[in-house]
This record gives C-alpha cells, sequence and structure tokens, in this order.
C-alpha cells in the first residue's frame, strides 16, 4: 500500500483548525474529509515528547511502518497522527493497537459522515 504524505504547512493548519480528534493511549490523530479517492497522513512528534531527534524519528519510523501496513485505511480523510507520550522498542506491540484502534474509529467515523 502507498502511503499519501501531507507535506505543506497548510495542509497541517488545515486539518489542525478542523478540530476533530480521536485520542488513544499513545497517539492521538486529528482528521479532516478531503475530496480525493485517498487518504493522506502527516505525523508530528514534537520535542516535548522527545528532545533527541534520534528518538523522535525512530517513532515516525515505526508510525510510518504501522500505517503502510494497515490495510483497513479510511478514504477520504486527511490524518495527521501525533504522539501523546514517548514509546521505545518494547512497546511496539502496544503502539500497534493504538494505531488500528484510532483508525477503526475513524472509518466508522468515515461510515457516518
Amino acid at each position: 500500500m502507498t502511503l499519501h504524505k501531507l507535506k505543506k504547512t497548510d495542509e497541517f493548519s488545515s486539518v489542525f483548525s478542523f478540530r476533530k480528534r480521536f485520542y488513544g493511549e499513545w497517539l492521538f490523530a486529528n482528521i479532516k474529509p478531503n475530496q480525493l479517492a485517498h487518504h493522506r497522513y502527516g505525523l508530528v512528534v514534537s520535542k516535548k515528547v522527545s528532545k533527541l531527534a534520534v528518538r523522535r524519528n525512530y517513532m515516525k519510523r515505526v508510525l510510518r511502518e504501522v500505517l503502510r501496513q494497515h490495510s483497513e485505511a479510511p478514504i477520504g480523510f486527511d490524518v495527521v497522527v501525533q504522539v501523546r507520550k514517548p514509546f521505545k522498542r518494547g512497546e511496539f506491540a502496544l503502539v500497534r493497537q493504538d494505531v488500528q484502534t484510532l483508525l477503526r474509529r475513524l472509518t466508522k467515523q468515515a461510515i457516518v459522515s
């Protein structure tokens, strides 16, 4: 599966200003409907979560891989996934479960609206 990305600052800002969020234990997702035939993702790991760039980049790599593998991805949404608290290698399964839960909730939201 190809992972379509949000790249521009305006794209991220429009998702944040839409103000629709789903919270998980490790992450939260900001969402906004788009008019495209596919979904787009953006990832945010702030310096508040981890001061070291190496750890922030690890978290983004893990999230990209989990999102790429997830087959039930919602269509027609821009999603910005933000990390709430830091995670390490031993917590990979918990983070994967959290991402899957968030995407299931997003899919239900897409069906309702």
